[in-house]
């Protein structure tokens, strides 16, 4: 082991258990509430072979969701098995009223929610009214009023009753931070304990929950890690051909975190966002390498068209201007599908908390907020309840629905309520920082990166290191691309060393550096191959001079 991993190490505070995690040590699905509720229904709808409707989400985490519980269902011996999944511009966020209709059409007896539900108590009351039961399975927020579901598997449930013991192994379990594809899984291993599902066949399950765990950006604590460490290694081998193709037209190559945060996450919330999100699942589940090719193919083209439509967002912001709100807020005449990803390019780029909002019809404004450090906007939003139509979701992210002539009293309201929590210096959430500093290049070898690959999956809680290299001298400077935005350097370090550093579209500030200048930069290092040759190189967070 290295020197600079031993210190990593050491300074994160990485048990053995963390380091080398055992999918034995995954907590027991017992402990999730409601599970024995949700697995004894399940296996009643197998004996009377009911019809059964699972309802998603149209994100990837909905996605991989869906998939997993339809699997699961199947290899439990359900055969009337139907995946529903709302339209973000049809439905919204949560489930639909088509829902209802859906089951009254299909004769379905049972309902299983996935990565949704919690706060639809109409809904399930509807659902009930015609006789279909329903099983939730989500892990956002819930209301303090449940729906009366059979089940509701949800980890953030605030009237968990636990026996001490269990309540100890609850809290640090790390259950708490599964996404909705993780909460799923769990509901899979409850059928494996049941003998519903053959011991280790829900495996197999790992590619999907891996992927959208990384890809709704879940606190990396033990649960996720070992979930996410074995779905890398499911993901690797994937029996999926669908997967397959996305994976062969995105040029992942590697299975990184990057490589499903950057690369096959996008491409499936593309569907979703731009058109239907059922783009998405028949790519998850297609036996025909001709049809994933093409949905890979058609996923790849929507994401493009993502890019484009988000670029329109950020240029007409700009040229507007931020105001001096500590939340930003803006409208526009807007696609609904890039509002979440602009709003989150937004807080990184003017440091406070945003929601950017586009008009639909009936004077209604609809989309998405993003924050970060200690403001919730799941708490915000519930001090604004009575000025907005509907809103919810995470303490970061959220979706809100407001009228037009209440957003001035929104906007009154949420800063208000910002302002009133006397939250101090919150930029340094957003601010890198240097896990560990050396002046010494060599320190960055091909070996030293294989270490580093053994924390992977990055994620929130266990993100990728940043080091901080010290008074380093900038032996030549170039840039690059059409329009000279991206930056590159070579420098050398104090132990004579050298290294490439890469910033795609720095700031005017870092490309304005010169050759001779010595520096002090923050970077994260990766592997470059360039005609078979494999070198470490380093990618620019932050820079400043001597």
């Amino acid at each position: 082991m290295s020197r600079l991993f031993k210190e990593l190490v050491r300074k994160r505070g990485f048990s053995e258990e963390y380091l080398n995690p055992k999918y034995e040590r995954l907590p027991s699905p017992w402990l999730m509430p409601d599970m024995e509720a949700a697995i004894k229904r399940i296996k009643e709808a197998g004996e009377k072979r009911e019809r059964v409707i699972i309802y998603g989400d149209y994100d990837a985490d909905g996605v991989t969701a869906s998939t997993l519980m339809d699997e699961a269902l199947r290899q439990a011996g359900l055969r009337v098995v139907e995946i529903m999944l709302p339209d973000r511009f049809k439905d919204g966020y949560g489930m639909s009223e088509r829902i209802a209709e859906r089951a009254k059409e299909t004769e379905a007896k049972l309902v299983i929610t996935v990565d949704c539900g919690s706060g639809n108590k109409d809904i399930v009351d509807k659902l009930n009214a015609i006789g279909v039961d329903t099983i939730i399975t989500d892990h956002h927020e819930c209301p303090a009023e449940l729906p009366k579901a059979v089940a509701v598997v949800n980890p953030k449930r605030k009237d968990v009753h636990l026996e001490k013991l269990e309540y100890k192994d609850y809290m640090e379990s790390g259950i708490k931070d599964l996404a909705g594809v993780g909460v799923a899984f769990m509901v899979a291993r409850g059928m494996v304990k049941k003998k519903l599902i053959p011991k280790g066949q829900e495996k197999w399950l790992l590619d999907l929950v891996v992927i959208g765990t990384i890809c709704d950006s879940m606190y990396m604590g033990l649960t996720n890690r070992i979930l996410c460490y074995y779905g890398m290694k499911v993901l690797e081998k994937t029996r999926r051909i669908g997967l397959r193709e996305l994976m062969k037209s995105s040029r992942a190559n590697k299975i990184t975190t990057d490589t499903v945060g950057f690369q096959i996450g996008p491409r499936l919330n593309a569907a979703g966002r731009m058109a239907n999100a059922n783009i998405a699942l028949k790519l998850l589940r297609t036996k025909s390498r001709v049809e994933g090719a093409k949905l890979a193919e058609e996923l790849e083209k929507l994401n493009v068209e993502r890019k484009s439509q988000q670029a329109v967002v950020m240029r007409e912001f700009r040229e507007r201007g931020a105001s001096s709100d500590s939340v930003l807020i803006t409208v526009g005449e807007w696609h609904e599908g890039v509002l979440g990803i602009v709003a989150g390019k937004l807080v990184e780029e003017y440091r406070r908390p945003v929601f950017v909002l586009s008009r639909v019809s009936g004077g209604v404004l609809k989309g998405s907020g993003r924050s970060f450090g200690e403001f919730s906007l799941a708490d915000a939003l519930k001090v604004c309840e009575g000025t907005i139509v509907g809103g919810g979701g995470h303490a970061g992210a959220a979706g809100v629905k407001i009228l037009e002539e209440k957003l001035d009293e929104f906007r009154e309201k949420i800063n208000g309520y910002y302002n009133s929590l006397g939250l101090g210096n919150q930029e340094k959430f957003l601010m890198a920082h240097a896990d560990l500093e050396t002046s010494e290049l060599g320190e960055f070898t091909l070996d030293f990166l294989e270490e580093l690959k053994t924390l992977e999956p990055f994620g929130v809680g266990n993100e990728a290191p940043v080091f901080g290299i010290r008074n380093v001298f900038v032996l030549d400077k170039r840039l690059l691309g059409s329009d000279a935005r991206h930056l590159r350097l070579f420098v050398r370090g104090e132990d004579g060393k050298t290294m490439k550093l890469i910033a795609f579209y720095a700031p005017e500030s870092w490309r304005s550096v010169e050759t001779g200048e010595r520096l002090d930069i923050l970077i994260r290092v990766e592997e470059n191959e360039w005609n078979g040759l494999k070198s470490v190189e380093g990618r620019i967070l932050d820079l400043r001079g001597c």
